[in-house]
This record gives C-alpha cells, sequence and structure tokens, in this order.
C-alpha cells in the first residue's frame, strides 16, 4: 500500500469513527494529539432508544477511553457536550471514567448540558462553557411502574446522592447548595430545578469559565505542556 493510498485509508476510518461515535483525534502542527469525544443529543444506557433519536452510546465510550489511558500516543482529552441527559447510571458511569483518567481533560458545553450532563461537564479537570450554553440542574426522574413504598424513594434518594456528591466533589459548588439548586420550585413552572445559563454556571460555581472552541483546546495544550 502507497503512502497517500495508507493517508487516504487513515482518513476514512477517521471519517467512519467520527459518523458511528462522535470520535477524533486532534493534531495540530507541533502539537499534541488530543482525543476529541462529543456527547451529544440523549446518553442511551442500557436500552436501545428509537432510531430517529440523536444518542451518544456509552458502550462505545467506555472503551475508548480504557484506549486513551492506555496509550503513549495521545496526551490529553477535549469533551465536547450538547445533551439534554438520559440514562442516569450509564451518564454517571461515564462521569466517573472521565474524572479517572491521568491525562489532563477539558470539557466545553457548547449548547445544552441538561440532567445527567451535569456531573459529565464537571467531570474533567478544566471546564468551559459557551455564553448561550444552558445547564439544568433537577431531582432524579422516576419513570415507569413503581412499587410505592419507602424503599423504592430511599433508592431514588440514594442515586440523588451519588449525584450530589459526584458534582460537588469535582467542582466549586458545596453539596447543599447543589441540592437548594436541584429542589428550586420558583423558576420551573410545572417542575422543579434550576436553569444556568453561561455565566449563571461560573458564577454557581459549577463551570470554571466561560469560552469557546478556542480556549479550550488552549487549555488543554498549556495542561499538557505543563505535565
Amino acid at each position: 500500500m502507497g503512502i497517500h493510498q495508507a493517508d487516504g485509508e487513515r482518513i476514512k476510518q477517521e471519517e467512519e469513527r467520527i459518523r458511528e461515535n462522535g470520535q477524533a483525534t486532534l493534531q495540530g502542527p507541533g502539537k499534541s494529539k488530543i482525543h476529541l469525544l462529543s456527547i451529544i443529543g440523549e446518553i442511551e444506557g442500557h436500552e436501545n432508544l428509537s432510531g430517529s433519536t440523536k444518542t451518544t452510546k456509552y458502550e462505545h465510550i467506555l472503551p475508548e477511553l480504557a484506549k486513551v489511558e492506555d496509550t503513549n500516543e495521545i496526551e490529553g482529552v477535549l469533551v465536547l457536550i450538547n445533551t439534554v441527559g438520559g440514562d442516569v447510571s450509564c451518564g454517571l458511569a461515564l462521569a466517573e471514567m472521565l474524572a479517572s483518567l491521568s491525562k489532563p481533560t477539558v470539557s466545553l458545553v457548547i449548547g445544552d448540558s441538561h440532567s445527567i450532563g451535569v456531573p459529565l461537564a464537571v467531570s474533567t479537570d478544566y471546564s468551559f462553557i459557551v455564553p448561550s450554553g444552558t445547564m439544568l440542574v433537577h431531582p432524579v426522574r422516576m419513570s415507569g411502574m413503581l412499587i410505592g413504598t419507602s424503599k423504592t424513594y430511599e433508592y431514588f434518594e440514594m442515586i440523588q446522592d451519588r449525584i450530589l456528591s459526584f458534582v460537588s466533589g469535582h467542582s466549586r459548588v458545596s453539596y447543599d447548595r447543589l441540592k437548594e439548586l436541584m429542589h428550586n420550585t420558583k423558576m420551573l413552572s410545572k417542575d422543579l430545578g434550576t436553569v444556568l445559563v453561561g455565566g449563571k454556571a461560573v458564577e454557581e460555581g459549577l463551570i470554571d469559565e466561560i469560552g469557546g472552541i478556542q480556549d479550550a483546546l488552549q487549555k488543554l495544550y498549556d495542561m499538557i505542556e505543563r505535565k
């Protein structure tokens, strides 16, 4: 296989990878190699969503992140987020995986980071949000047919505590303040919770800084260089 043919095959594989799971490898001239991860649409969990729903499949991302950790070629991870939330268990698993990486990580909320998207946004070493980006903090939802016993509610309280503990442990917002935002009754007319737009997410301590893709990439390159 010639050089040009090999390059063409590599480009084709990269394009297919982006289409399939929203992941790619970035490397500017003379710069470090970065793994790009996109968390888009709804986070799909243990059950498949409809074919018309834009989803992020966590079973695709987990092995990719394991490969990133295991290779010396990739030096950092950039996470782009625009999600309405999704499966709580799987979203939290992704957040824990990102938080456990030894390599520098930066997240950028480019649109929405709702529900379980909040732990994902704060799971990295540093976080950005665009001025128009939004974060929705709300209690854990109950859906489907449930047995209405005290044990059921204790179980959901435990899940909620896991989320509160993770987010407060990976950001500048306290556990109690986050719980207060989660149970806010004054903002949403038919629901509990708080919507934070751009700078408000920074003010509350969820996100580190307002910025865009240029800021996020530069921050990541700086972190890699310092390491």
